[in-house]
């Protein structure tokens, strides 16, 4: 009966937001009313060490990273030498994405897409 009421307010919740966060919110309130770590764990299929995770974050009053849903993206391929790209940019003359895509697959033999570029010269403008 529980578990039924609780997976009704997650899918209600998932109306307006991703299933991670509702099931997070979910997990707060149930902690916040007391209930016990594998009784949420039970009810909101959130694994015990998210559970307990909230329970010490609520408890020390860190809650500004509570409702953030972290995204399981992919690593981008120019992680690993993005600084080294961005010398050579700088060292260099390129008049376009283009040209520094090319540098990257004969420099670094990493072939990248014309947005990967963007993204890394717009995340190293806002570094800067």
């Amino acid at each position: 009966m529980e578990k039924d009421i609780v997976k009704k307010v997650i899918e209600f919740l998932q109306l307006f937001m991703p299933q991670t966060l509702a099931k997070r919110i979910v997990c707060i309130v149930m902690i916040g009313a007391g209930i016990p770590n594998n009784q949420v764990t039970e009810l909101t299929g959130v694994c015990d060490r998210s559970v307990r995770t909230l329970r010490k974050a609520l408890g020390s009053g860190e809650i500004a990273g509570l409702f953030h849903v972290g995204g399981g993206g992919k690593r981008s391929k120019l992680a690993d030498v993005e600084k080294e790209i961005i010398e050579e940019i700088n060292r260099n003359d390129y008049h376009s994405l283009q040209q520094i895509a090319d540098m990257a697959l004969e420099k670094f033999k990493i072939k990248v897409s014309i947005d990967a570029i963007r993204r890394l010269l717009k995340k190293t403008a806002s570094n800067a």
